[in-house]
This record gives structure tokens, C-alpha cells and sequence, in this order.
């Protein structure tokens, strides 16, 4: 008996790690897939043929597309929330506390060059119905805390916390976003290299502290 219930456990691990082997590989595919085409023009089909992975299977795990596009949303946002968290950000001074937050930022990005053209789409198509319910809402809520703590102390100029967050976003982001113009640039050595995302992150740092402290 006891090696019945041994063996039964046995097996009941080996299928939910199975399964959590299964959604990793669905949603890794349906990242690039909603970073192409958004989650309107996203077909569950194709991102069955990549996976080989069938479509009603995709849809037990994830319920629907929407589910499955909900999901690939919390997962491309964990990694710099939860590195964020781990940050105690509140402990560092302002100017600290910001440059620390921009190399999360863009280490995280540079690891995941989809994230941006996910949420290029999600303002354009969906004006921002799904962003509201998720984690990036938290990633922002955190960069605004910063600058309001920076006005506050007097280390940051005088500027409104809000759309200077949607600003510094905007600088840091947008390199990935345009990459489809910008890789037409004569000087350009591949955007996704790691020495011009090592280049974009100096550039963009140094940008974004000159504007926001208070000189």
C-alpha cells in the first residue's frame, strides 16, 4: 500500500511539472505571437502549430485567447516587479532610488524586447482595458512614488510625477518599440545587441537623470 501511494505521488509530481512545462512553452509562443500582431490579429492556431501543442489543450490551460493574453501580460511584467520589490527602493536616496529602478528596467527589457511592442499594442488596441487589471500598473505606480519622493526632498526639479513617468517610459521604451523604423538607420549594428542595448541603457540613464534633478 505504501508503495502504491509512493508510486501514485510519484506520478501526480511528474504531471503538474508536465503541465507547468507545457503552459511555459504555450506562453513563450504566444508572447511573440501577441507582440506581432496584438491580442485583435493574434491567432490561437498559429501559436498551436509552433508549440505543437493543440488548440483545446491551449485552452484548458489559459480558458480563451483573452485568458491566454492575461496571462502572457502577468508573466512578462514579473520579473521586473518582483526584481523591484526586492530593490527597497524606499531606502535609497531619490537620484539612487531612480537610477537603481532604470537599470531593473531596461536589464529586464533587454531580456525581454517583446514586453514593449505587447504593450505598443495593448494602449492601441485595447486602450489599456487590459493594462489596468495588471502588474505593469504596480511597475508604474513604483517610478511615480520616486519622482514624487524627488520633488519632495528637493533633489528633483520641480516637475509633475506623473508625466515625466510616462516620459522617462517613453525614453527607455521606445527603442524597442521603433526598432522596425530605426533598424533602416545607416549607423545602426544591431539594436539587440549587447553592446547597443548596453549603449541604449548609458544613453537613456543619463538622459533621464540630467532632466529630473535639480540643478
Amino acid at each position: 500500500m505504501a508503495r502504491q501511494a509512493k508510486g501514485k505521488k510519484s506520478l501526480n509530481t511528474r504531471q503538474v511539472r508536465d503541465a507547468k512545462a507545457t503552459q511555459a512553452v504555450i506562453l513563450a509562443a504566444a508572447q511573440e505571437e501577441f507582440a506581432k500582431h496584438g491580442l485583435t490579429a493574434a491567432r490561437t492556431e498559429a501559436i498551436a502549430a509552433k508549440t505543437g501543442v493543440a488548440k483545446s489543450m491551449i485552452y484548458y490551460y489559459f480558458k480563451d485567447k483573452e485568458g491566454l493574453y492575461q496571462a502572457v501580460l502577468e508573466r512578462s511584467h514579473s520579473d521586473l516587479l518582483q526584481t523591484s520589490q526586492q530593490l527597497d527602493l524606499d531606502d535609497l536616496s531619490p537620484e539612487v532610488a531612480l537610477e537603481t529602478f532604470l537599470v531593473a528596467l531596461l536589464n529586464c527589457v533587454s531580456r525581454n524586447p517583446n514586453l514593449p511592442l505587447i504593450m505598443f499594442h495593448e494602449a492601441v488596441q485595447n486602450q489599456g482595458l487590459y493594462y489596468r487589471h495588471s502588474s505593469s500598473l504596480s511597475i508604474d505606480k513604483i517610478l511615480v512614488k520616486i519622482l514624487e519622493r524627488g520633488v519632495a526632498t528637493g533633489k528633483f526639479r520641480k516637475l509633475d510625477p506623473l508625466q515625466s513617468a510616462i516620459n522617462i517610459m517613453g525614453t527607455c521604451l521606445f527603442y524597442f518599440i521603433g526598432m522596425g523604423n530605426t533598424q533602416h538607420f545607416p549607423q545602426n549594428m544591431g539594436s539587440l545587441s549587447a553592446a547597443m542595448l548596453e549603449q541604449h541603457s548609458q544613453e537613456a540613464i543619463a538622459l533621464i537623470l540630467a532632466g529630473v534633478k535639480n540643478t
